[in-house]
């Protein structure tokens, strides 16, 4: 009864001293990520569109609603609001979430490369600095 008794106190200080963040992105590997990105992504202070949009202040932002760039109408009329998970379903194949979106890149099938470069992009503020 005590080894029961003290193997669940046990877990549960495991548990509870995890880091908060077990199970999300590293902003680390997902700047490392972001070079596939960076072909036709900038973000960051400076950051200009390219090919693509910024990506700055992403989350929380309206699909096709980045001052000076021409999407398609796919993006403008998507309905979306860049979050988490709009963000990792479009990410993993953007022509099946969005069909008629002007980006050409496969997209990310590895989730844990979604997580992480979700963790880098949200960093940054919409002028570019980090949060």
């Amino acid at each position: 009864m005590k080894f029961a008794i003290g193997l669940v106190v046990g877990l549960g200080l495991a548990i509870a001293s995890a880091p908060a963040f077990a199970g999300a992105g590293d902003p680390a590997a997902g700047e490392t990520v972001f070079k596939k990105c960076a072909v036709c992504h900038s973000i960051g202070e400076g950051a200009k569109n390219k090919i693509g949009p910024i990506l700055n202040g992403l989350e929380g932002r309206h699909s096709g609603s980045v001052e000076g760039y021409s999407y398609t109408d796919a993006n403008k009329n998507s309905g979306i609001t860049w979050d988490e998970a709009n963000f990792k379903k479009y990410i993993e194949n953007p022509k099946a979430d969005i069909p008629g979106t002007k980006m050409i890149f496969a997209g990310l099938p590895n989730e844990k490369d979604r997580d992480d470069v979700w963790a880098y992009i949200t960093q940054f503020k919409a002028d570019g600095t980090k949060k």
